[in-house]
């Protein structure tokens, strides 16, 4: 059956693309014909698809391990004397002999000690001033202000304060820590807790729910991102804060080690002391992510490609 574009009774030919040739005619014209009928398509891979996969591992460690190799070489050259900076295999050994007697497993769980107790206080203080402030205007009213100027103090600065109030025990750095830690948790959980969205408040309460109950099931998961971010920052510079602390006349701890060490101009104990540091850190890290990560499962984000 054909079915003609011509206009009734016209005697032109007629141009219709479908053949009045039967089923068996179009077979018989050839693949070549039923290529030009029905063109493959050629599925759309997307460019990040077609380069060559490299294992994430092996790209976040190929940094670190070129500077190690640049640092051996400029040790093994000679551009780099002991007195400046040792090698890292003389840092290796030298690190090695610090767990074997057991002065750097001591030292690390001191300064664990001392950051758990910093960064629960700090936790609890600054989460609670930016509930507080966040939550109702008059909170806002009293807290946010004298905050605002704290922070803008250096907490370093507040050392030999804390020297005069507290002695050289372990209460000034733990306070040290808790004051550092403090800041960048309100800030984030402020923020996060003001920049809920208001149509999400509106509809919680069309919904029924009562103020307690926006607080629990609207304002704080919406304020989780910030504050986990918030955590990242306080981990960082609960860390940075401890070098300081562990400063004040400290008998135990990883800057008790660097401060024996810079006394004997051991510059290999230093850079040991120097790592576990930033390991600590990199390990905490890796706690928070993680635990976002699964506290976080309900927003999906852009994770990079």
């Amino acid at each position: 059956m054909s079915i003609s574009h011509a206009p009734p009774g016209s005697s032109g030919p007629d141009m219709s693309p479908i053949s009045k040739d039967g089923p068996s005619d179009r077979a018989a014209s050839g693949p070549g014909h039923a290529a030009h009928a029905a063109p493959e398509l050629e599925p759309i891979v997307p460019a990040s698809t077609r380069r060559a996969r490299v294992p994430r591992w092996l790209r976040r460690t190929s940094g670190p391990l070129l500077l190690l190799a640049l640092w051996q070489l400029l040790s093994s050259t000679g551009v780099l004397t002991p007195d400046v900076l040792a090698s890292p295999g003389t840092i290796a050994r030298v690190g090695r002999d610090l767990v074997t007697d057991g002065s750097l497993p001591g030292a690390m769980g001191v300064s664990l000690q001392r950051v758990a107790v910093g960064l629960l206080l700090g936790t609890l203080v600054g989460t609670g001033l930016a509930l507080v402030s966040g939550l109702f205007r008059i909170g806002e009213d009293l807290v946010d202000a004298s905050v605002q100027m704290l922070r803008t103090v250096p907490f370093v600065g507040l050392i030999p304060l804390f020297i005069i109030w507290f002695g050289i025990g372990e209460t000034p750095k733990v306070a040290i820590i808790t004051l550092g830690v403090s800041f960048p948790l309100y800030l984030n959980v402020y923020a996060g807790i003001r920049g809920v969205d208001s149509q999400l408040i509106e509809a919680g309460e069309s919904l029924g729910l009562s103020r307690w109950g926006l607080v629990r099931h609207v304002i704080l998961p919406g304020a989780l991102p910030g504050a986990m971010t918030g955590l990242r920052y306080s981990l960082g510079i609960a860390w940075l804060a401890l070098v300081f602390a562990e400063q004040i006349n400290a008998d135990a701890g990883i800057g008790f080690l660097m401060v024996q060490a810079r006394d004997f101009l051991r510059t290999d104990v230093i850079v040991v002391c120097l790592i576990v540091y930033a390991f600590l850190g990199l390990l905490a890290d890796f706690v928070v992510r993680t635990l976002e990560r699964l506290l976080l499962q309900w927003r999906p984000t852009f994770t990079g490609r």
